[in-house]
Formats: C-alpha cells, sequence, structure tokens
C-alpha cells in the first residue's frame, strides 16, 4: 500500500472526514498538522500549490482535497489508487 499523507489542521472539519474515510477503509496514513508549523505548511504548499486543507497525498499522487477524495471514492478510483481491492482490503502482491 502506498504512503498516504494527509495536510491538516486542529479546527477543520473536512480535514476530520478525510480521516474518517482513510480509517473505514483501514488505511494508515501520516497526519502533517500545520497549524503551528510553517515548515510543513511551505512543504504543503510547494506540494499541492494549495493553500486549504486537508491535502492528501497518496504516494507522489496529489489527491486534493476531502471533496476530491470523496468523489474519488464514489468513482471506485480511490481503492485502486491505494492499492485495496473492491472490499477496502489490501490487494494481495
Amino acid at each position: 500500500m502506498p504512503n498516504v499523507v494527509v495536510y491538516s489542521t486542529a479546527i477543520c472539519p473536512y480535514c476530520v472526514r478525510a480521516k474518517a474515510l482513510l480509517k473505514r477503509k483501514g488505511v494508515d496514513f501520516e497526519e502533517r498538522m500545520i497549524d503551528n508549523d510553517r515548515t510543513l505548511m511551505r512543504e504543503m504548499l510547494e506540494r499541492s500549490q494549495r493553500r486549504t486543507v486537508p491535502q492528501i497525498f497518496v504516494g507522489d499522487h496529489h489527491v486534493g482535497g476531502y471533496d476530491d477524495m470523496a468523489e474519488l471514492d464514489s468513482l471506485g478510483e480511490l481503492d485502486k489508487l491505494l492499492g485495496l481491492d473492491g472490499d477496502g482490503e489490501e490487494e494481495p502482491t
């Protein structure tokens, strides 16, 4: 399964939704809180070219925000990107 990174802040409801969706799928992710960390904020801006949170990356692929990830999920594309089979299980290698 590729590395998943979620840039977020403490008061972001869309961040909560994004993390909940990943947890429901059983996906481990690294949360990078940018609230008080200008270095991480710059890193997020450089990687995503966006100022809003969450910003979600699967490997080197920039998914975007929660709405982008939810759309991928509704289209059945998120599981493929995450390396899951259609049941939310990791595909055998």
